[in-house]
């Protein structure tokens, strides 16, 4: 199609921007659109997938027919069979009536499934099933309905690492996937940003009844440079928010850095974005680094507590921990409560002998040093300088209150 039949596209289905990956998406959406092919949509969540199937069915010949959108992840696993399907009149607990489901409502039209990669795979079974056929059974019924659809897919999980972790039929990827259509995230369409900045402001201005906001020079560098892991719908939402926040209708780039995110703030911890884990697996691996941070901060603390006690009790001065010590968390994780493990520390020699031999470590000894019985010392010294102040005590100690309540706890302090 020529680039005028494209632009008259993107402005009857409200689509913006001018990337070439976007404009060669519309671009497949309108020739497959006459025939009955399967088509998958796939890409990022946030970036518009959702316009493409509407493309599909007004194009085609089925546009006088129904067009029916269904949120497969929306629906609950037990009752998934039922709203697609439908079910005969007590099927099942709660059946007090026949239901005719969205394949049989959608005869003579189009189906978008959206989040296909979340059907369970007894679904999966009976949807592969009117792919090749056109066939379906009710819940409930052994009389085989007919139906003539067709079948749009969307979704934003890697089929390919589901089937290879057997959460998604490879047959039925293939039926789906006749035609495929990558929609290109935000990030990657570069000045499109800005263009949906300026829509969504003048949209939210008329709404709101007040003037556009507008971007200096440097908030649209910033804008264009952003990651926008939220794509286009992350982008809408902090244009509304900014919109009605701010009074100053002019946003720079200081103003709009407020708004987003930092971009570094999603991967403190390892994720597998795309890709659906065992519950247990999940469940287990944030348990471990919740405890390793947790362990670290502790260390953390404890070690202030050692180095004030070294000096409060006039000893030589301890050769300073470097803090590359704590940089990784223990290897072995104890359950939090157990007592934190024994530090093996250099034996404490004087100031003039740590500047002579301060190269010198294999000259020291040695020795285990209990951080449990100093910590319960300082702690006890601590609460008897502050007159039992637990609130002073704990600000002495350069530690919070709920700490040093969990120690007192510990140590049998109260």
């Amino acid at each position: 199609m020529t680039k005028a039949e494209i632009q008259q596209v993107k402005l009857r289905f409200g689509i913006i921007g001018n990337n070439e990956a976007l404009m060669r998406a519309i671009d497949v959406a309108i020739q497959v659109a006459p025939t009955d092919l399967s088509v998958l949509i796939t890409g990022e969540s946030g970036v518009g997938k959702e316009s493409f199937p509407q493309i599909i069915h007004q194009y085609s010949r089925r546009k006088h027919g129904q067009y029916i959108a269904v949120n497969c992840g929306a629906i609950p696993e037990g009752t998934i069979d039922s709203e697609l399907f439908g079910h005969e009149k007590g099927a099942f607990t709660g059946a007090i009536g026949e239901r005719k489901g969205y394949f049989g409502e959608a005869d003579g039209g189009t189906i978008f499934l959206d989040e296909v990669g979340e059907l369970p795979l007894p679904t999966q079974a009976r949807l592969l099933r009117v792919l090749e056929s056109g066939e379906f059974l009710k819940v409930g019924s052994s009389k085989v309905q007919k139906t003539n659809v067709r079948i749009v897919a969307a979704t934003n999980v890697n089929l390919a690492q589901a089937i290879s972790e057997g959460r998604f039929r490879e047959d039925l990827y293939y039926r789906l996937n006749t035609v495929p259509i990558q929609v290109p995230p935000l990030r990657e369409r570069g000045e499109d940003a800005f263009l949906l900045f300026r829509k969504f402001a003048s949209d939210f201005a008329e709404k709101y009844r007040m003037p556009a906001i507008q971007l200096t020079e440097d908030a649209k560098q910033l804008l264009i440079s952003y990651s926008w892991p939220g794509n286009v719908r992350q982008l809408k939402n902090i244009t509304e928010q900014i919109s009605i926040i701010e009074t100053n209708r002019e946003i720079n780039a200081a103003i709009l850095s407020g708004y987003l995110p930092a971009q570094n703030s999603m991967q403190r911890l390892p994720a597998l974005f795309g890709v659906k884990e065992s519950k247990s697996f999940e469940s287990e691996r944030e348990i471990l680094y919740q405890v390793l941070f947790d362990m670290r901060q502790d260390v953390t603390e404890l070690k202030k507590l050692v180095h004030e006690i070294m000096t409060e009790r006039g000893k030589a001065a301890a050769p300073a921990v470097p803090a590359t010590y704590f940089a990784q968390p223990p290897a072995v994780v104890t359950p939090v409560s157990q007592s934190v493990p024994t530090i093996i520390h250099p034996s404490i020699k004087s100031s003039h002998d740590i500047d002579d031999d301060i190269q010198d470590t294999e000259e020291y000894v040695e020795e285990s040093l209990s951080l449990d019985e100093v910590e319960k010392e300082m702690i006890r010294k601590a609460l008897e300088k502050h007159h039992g102040k637990r609130k002073s005590a704990a600000k002495d100690l350069n530690i919070s209150e709920r700490t040093l309540y969990r120690k007192i706890k510990e140590y049998g302090l109260d």
